[in-house]
């Protein structure tokens, strides 16, 4: 008994200062939003002597947030369904059929998880959008986002195991054609992994910048959130206002917010109703 009450005692001590942890940089980022400048730069205390709620209203106007945010939206949305959809499908192809190059296919994919070449590919990514267009265009930006998809491939034909052929023979029987099988019986089962994997990467699109940067330096009414973010850093003079940053970075934070309650409501309803069944 004394060994159970002690091992929930550790157990809470060790959750509180985990998310002691985790929560602490960001109540000081929603503090520091609420301070002048001279307070957040030369000031040693976590609370505002004086609440500049004003900062929100000037960051929202500075970096023309409306816009950049429709722009964010746009990319991460558009980025979500396409690598949903590309590695949903690449998946059930490489588990139900037998095709060559099958195992050179699964292994580049899997050798990409473990490689990180970063800014050495933005050139010809950004050359490769020349040749079709898209140079100038948040489309570009969405095709290569789209195309980093391995870690969802992986998440989906992880689930697609778990689902039995038999449902897919039975359909042949009953004369559904591949595609009708995948599109009404196997994407709707897989509603689970693709809302883990949906929140995953809106999430990691949403803070994209090096992309965004580079194809929007032409064009800055397509920036992002994070390129607007930046272009907070000085103000007026190059004057450094770090405040309107990290005013900007908690109402950037929002849609984010709002995303994962929402996926995160989807995927608990999809596996409480799988459970029921």
């Amino acid at each position: 008994m004394i060994q159970k009450l002690l091992g929930k005692t550790f157990l809470w001590i060790f959750l509180l200062v985990s998310a002691a942890i985790t929560l602490f940089p960001i109540i000081v980022v929603i503090f520091g939003s609420l301070k002048t400048n001279l307070e957040l730069t030369t000031g040693a205390k976590i609370l505002p002597t004086t609440w500049e709620f004003g900062n929100y209203a000037t960051a929202w106007k500075t970096a023309n947030f409306s816009r950049f945010t429709w722009n964010s939206m746009f990319v991460s949305t558009m980025t979500t369904i396409g690598s949903l959809l590309v590695s949903a499908m690449a998946a059930y192809a490489v588990d139900r059929a037998s095709f060559p190059g099958k195992k050179i296919f699964t292994g580049l994919l899997a050798s990409t998880l473990f490689i990180s070449i970063g800014a050495v590919v933005l050139r010809p990514q950004f050359d490769l959008m020349i040749l079709i267009g898209l140079q100038k265009s948040l489309w570009g930006v969405i095709l290569i986002l789209i195309s980093a998809h391995a870690a969802t491939y992986f998440m989906m034909i992880g689930f697609l195991k778990n689902i039995p052929r038999e449902l897919d023979e039975a359909a042949w029987i009953d004369g559904c054609k591949p595609s009708a099988v995948f599109w009404r019986i196997i994407l709707p089962l897989l509603r689970p992994a693709l809302a883990v994997a949906g929140l995953s990467v809106f999430q990691n699109s949403w803070n994209e910048y090096i992309l965004p940067l580079v194809f929007t330096l032409s064009n800055p009414a397509l920036q992002t959130l994070p390129v607007g973010l930046a272009n907070l850093r000085y103000g007026i003079g190059a004057a450094s206002e770090s405040q309107l940053m990290l005013a900007g970075a908690c109402i950037s934070i929002l849609p984010l917010l709002a995303v994962y309650l929402f996926a995160n409501k989807s995927f608990m309803q999809v596996t409480l109703g799988a459970v029921k069944g």
